[in-house]
């Protein structure tokens, strides 16, 4: 209340007479609640190089890991690379992965389900078993 006639006292050269004096008193005091609200937000805001210094840094042998996943995930087929990442890293679902790709629910999953065994097998340093053999 304080502060809202403190606002209007400085600001009454704002108030034309024949206007109702209560009305414009509660404006005040809703810009001064509203002023007051924005101020403790600007307060809380943490500036991003702070918080990124809060941030657990990886240790190296995460990096490592991080590449070999990369890599692994480069030698995928595109088919399969796409699948896996919409569904592992958008936490897409089958149908809305199947309607962004424009294939079938069954196509996705047999798709995830080849590449993360072929992932896997990468990521333990195996040999690709996905290559086609020949039946005679």
């Amino acid at each position: 209340m304080q502060d809202t006639l403190e606002r209007a006292l400085i600001k009454q050269s704002l108030w034309r007479e024949g206007t109702d004096l209560r009305a414009w008193l509660f404006t005040v005091m809703h810009n001064v609640f509203i002023n007051q609200i924005r101020s403790k937000a600007a307060a809380r805001t943490v500036p991003i190089d702070d918080a990124i210094a809060e941030l657990p840094q990886p240790q190296s042998a995460d990096r490592l890991e991080i590449r070999d996943l990369d890599i692994a995930l480069q030698a995928l087929p595109e088919d399969q690379r796409t699948v896996l990442l919409l569904v592992g890293l958008e936490q897409m679902t089958y149908d809305e992965a199947a309607r962004v790709l424009e294939v079938p629910v069954g196509t996705v999953m047999s798709r995830l389900s080849r590449g993360r065994e072929r992932l896997r097998r990468l990521m333990q340093g195996l040999p690709d078993a996905s290559l086609l053999k020949v039946v005679k």
